[in-house]
């Protein structure tokens, strides 16, 4: 299958007309192609877009909620097939591909109501015979550049809120993946939405991404991805005076206190760190545990990671799929090596699995560290695979102090029975998201979804605050006096 361009309601060549492999990282087996694009290629959408905006800003928010519950009927009618889909071009097991596909449906409708939900406010006025309100307005074309980890999920985030509020689209998908966008982007089509609306330009960071940033005609950018890239959109739309939402991952923590469930404990470990091979920003990488427990949590983590079946994700069975390509794979590798160097003790893991059904793909062991430093670089860097570091404390106080030592903040997790300390740690915990006797994964398209520090910008996608990244706030006065008024001096 070959993904090419959609611009202006139709599927288009791209004008280099050169093309990238598409893989399946459990067997290296070729997909299809997908277009290499250019800032040609980039300045076409940008015209659909300005083109369509325009109307599209003025057909009423309710209508266009139609669109997106009929997007969110097509994506709930065909959720097996796309599921089964990203799981051959991303990796996850079948399991969690079921459950992005549900997000993407779950927002829709969300979303969907907010067409009956873009409220502003309506306030006295300090004058006699005005009114005074705000209301939301869209910004005009937003650009959307996603990651391979979560093809559907994080562009529904993204889009969605964007669509409603009365915006055009230009979506740039991450290279490994455009499968999952082109199955997206046919069901936008399916469902309604106008001719250009949404426009989908294939290609790499360097120039389709580029292109993106730097056009004076797109408003805002929304960019999930690393802190590198984010950093140097930040300073290009900076220059720019351009609306710029950055999400940019995470060294998230699970603090393990001496009073916690320990087998609950260790559930919330392995599926918020071995879960979708650890690609996720909210990834638990940390393991801050008390002294008086540690033993006994080490070994009752083992013992479970023994029966985690390693595989293709299309396997009912199979818990922890491959990494995304060779890339990840070795950097995975270099940083284990780094943390044995640092002095870490490796208690499980450790090393590439290329033998028998893995030989083709791109798996790595889930790997285990222990007594580790919270100074260590696999304790302060974003590994992006299954690697947890499991480091000691004597006290809660401490716990929350090396959970918050790391210059990212997106998700954190405490396991206790203490409820005093459950309340501290909501309100003490650093980061954007703070889960309670549960992982670090699992947020809910209805709360904000974003972090502090390094992981972002202020910025979230996901619930009613996604809106705010793609709508302008617009004062309207009304004066009915018959006079001119003038605020802060005719009315004293």
């Amino acid at each position: 299958m070959t993904v090419d361009n959609f611009i202006d309601g139709e599927w288009v060549v791209s004008e280099k007309e050169q093309y990238a492999p598409i893989k399946n990282p459990a067997n290296g087996e070729t997909l299809g192609e997908v277009a290499l694009s250019t800032a040609e290629d980039v300045e076409r959408a940008v015209a659909a877009a300005k083109k369509a905006q325009k109307q599209w800003a003025l057909v009423p928010a309710p209508q266009r909620a139609e669109v997106l519950y009929r997007v969110g009927l097509l994506l709930k009618e065909r959720k097996e097939r796309l599921a089964r889909i990203l799981t051959m071009e991303m990796g996850k097991v079948i399991e969690e591909a079921r459950g992005e596909v549900q997000e993407g449906i779950d927002m829709a409708f969300y979303m969907a109501g907010e067409g009956r939900r873009l409220f502003g406010n309506t306030t006295p006025s300090e004058l006699k015979d005005k009114f005074a309100m705000s209301i939301r307005v869209p910004v005009g074309i937003v650009g959307i550049i996603t990651p391979w980890n979560f093809p559907i999920a994080i562009a529904t985030w993204k889009s969605f809120p964007a669509i409603v509020a009365g915006n055009a689209v230009i979506w740039k998908p991450a290279t490994e993946t455009p499968l999952m966008a082109r199955e997206l982007i046919n069901i936008f089509a399916e469902a309604g939405l106008p001719n250009g609306v949404i426009n989908l330009v294939c290609g790499s960071g360097s120039k389709v991404g580029t292109a993106m940033v730097e056009h004076p005609d797109i408003d805002v950018i929304s960019f999930t991805g690393s802190n590198e890239v984010g950093r140097t959109i930040a300073e290009k739309c900076g220059k720019l005076l351009k609306r710029v939402s950055l999400e940019m991952g995470g060294k998230n923590a699970i603090i393990v206190m001496d009073d916690a469930d320990l087998d609950l404990a260790v559930e919330g470990i392995l599926w918020s760190a071995f879960g979708t091979s650890g690609q996720r920003c909210t990834a638990c990488s940390r393991v801050i545990v008390h002294e008086k427990v540690k033993e006994d949590l080490e070994e009752k983590l083992l013992e479970r990671m023994r029966y985690l079946k390693i595989g293709d994700g299309l396997d009912e069975e199979v818990k922890v799929g491959p990494v995304i390509n060779g890339n990840a794979l070795q950097k995975i590798h270099e940083y284990v090596q780094i943390g044995r160097g640092e002095g870490a003790v490796l208690l499980a893991g450790g090393y590439i699995l290329n033998d028998g059904e893995l030989a083709d793909g791109y798996y790595y062991a889930p790997s285990v560290f222990t007594d580790v430093e919270p100074s260590m670089r696999i304790a302060q860097e974003e590994i992006f695979g299954p690697v947890v570091s499991i480091i000691p404390v004597k006290s809660f106080e401490e716990a929350i102090e090396v959970n918050n030592s790391v210059t990212f903040g997106l998700s954190s997790s405490i396991f206790t029975r203490d409820i005093n300390k459950v309340f501290t740690a909501q309100r003490d915990l650093d980061t954007g998201i703070v889960y309670v006797n549960a992982g670090t994964t699992g947020a809910e398209i209805h709360l904000p979804f974003g972090g502090t520090k390094g992981t972002g910008n202020g910025h979230r996608d996901s619930g009613v605050a996604a809106l705010d990244v793609f709508t302008e706030w617009k004062s309207v006065y009304i004066d009915f006096s018959g006079k001119l008024q003038r605020a802060q001096i005719d009315n004293n």
